[in-house]
């Protein structure tokens, strides 16, 4: 989206808690950082905070981080972001705020978007911001997050859910994946992408994807469906049936779905429908293709079939979408 007159950045603001991971207090800094617009000026403002003045925070490992921000940047937050933390205390062994971290809290206006990475969720679930709602967490805290919060509908298969003004991932890298979706829902799957490329991740992972869970690593004599995926993504104009990519890797259709599931997490027609989706907002945000052509290109044969694809995956027509995005959005 072109920026309005008066711009100003999206400022997202990164709630340290001690103990937190290192890994994912990075994360918003790495892909809010990045995005620039035409005229090279930061789309996001990335600043942290802490509960208490600035000063030290612990993290998991071996050494602090010095926060610069007390726990007031809160209220100048357009998107709060929540990283994992490991001593929660109360929040994670009885499901409430402590008076220090609920005060912290109450700086938020309201209106602003929430996230959470991992266990950063029992920190809006404490506080009441999940309730009744859908919510990623960590596979392996998802039992305990849904006995201590019976009211939220906890999903401990999917990578992150967004549920408008609040969003909610898995652990870890899942937390990447979020942060992308957000610079997507923001700004279009061009930019998005370029942060990816940047960042050298997947450019796509969607929120629905299985987490890991118990899934043993192949043993590398065996074949796997990369090959077939990178036939698929050279044709995607093309008709492709189940049994044309079972071909590319010499295996039974049987077998190809179930290999191609365990390693993609999603059936092949779902990942196929993913990649299409992809490839029409690419198209409908860099070209001048007619919907129709976009569709065709697309693989989805008709704009009809496209529009009902592009309504269900982004709530949006074609049109609207390409109205929204338009822009010379870089980084």
């Amino acid at each position: 989206m072109s920026p309005e007159p008066g711009f100003r950045p999206h400022r997202v603001v990164v709630l340290a808690l001690d103990g937190l991971l290192p890994f994912e207090l990075g994360i918003p800094h790495r892909i809010f950082g990045r995005p620039k617009d035409a005229e090279g000026r930061q789309l996001y403002e990335v600043v942290t905070c802490s509960i208490r003045p600035p000063g030290p925070v612990r993290t998991d490992a071996d050494f602090s981080v010095l926060i610069e921000h007390g726990p007031e940047v809160l209220a100048t937050a357009d998107t709060v972001v929540v990283p994992a933390s490991y001593e929660l205390g109360p929040v994670y062994e009885e499901g409430v705020l402590t008076p220090e971290l609920a005060a912290a809290l109450a700086h938020i206006r309201p209106g602003t978007r929430l996230t959470a990475i991992c266990t950063g969720g029992y920190v809006l679930a404490a506080a009441g911001c999940l309730d009744g709602r859908r919510a990623a967490t960590h596979w392996a805290h998802a039992e305990h997050f849904q006995r201590l919060f019976p009211k939220i509908e906890v999903d401990a298969d999917v990578l992150f859910i967004d549920d408008g003004d609040v969003l909610t991932s898995a652990g870890v890298a899942a937390g990447i994946d979020l942060c992308l979706h957000i610079v997507r829902s923001d700004h279009g799957t061009a930019l998005a992408n370029e942060v990816a490329r940047s960042t050298v991740v997947p450019p796509h992972r969607d929120g629905g994807q299985a987490q890991y869970i118990h899934r043993p690593v192949p043993d590398p004599q065996l074949s796997t469906t990369a090959a077939a995926r990178a036939w698929a993504l050279s044709r995607l104009h093309e008709p492709i049936q189940l049994r044309d990519m079972a071909e590319q890797e010499a295996m039974s259709v049987r077998t190809f779905t179930r290999r191609f599931r365990e390693e993609a997490g999603v059936s092949p027609g779902q990942w196929l429908t993913q990649q299409r989706v992809e490839r029409a907002r690419h198209l409908l945000e860099s070209t001048d293709l007619s919907v129709d052509q976009v569709a065709q290109d697309a693989g989805f044969g008709t704009a009809q079939s496209m529009r009902q694809h592009l309504q269900a995956a982004l709530g949006v027509t074609p049109t609207t979408y390409r109205r929204t995005f338009r822009s010379g959005i870089r980084t």
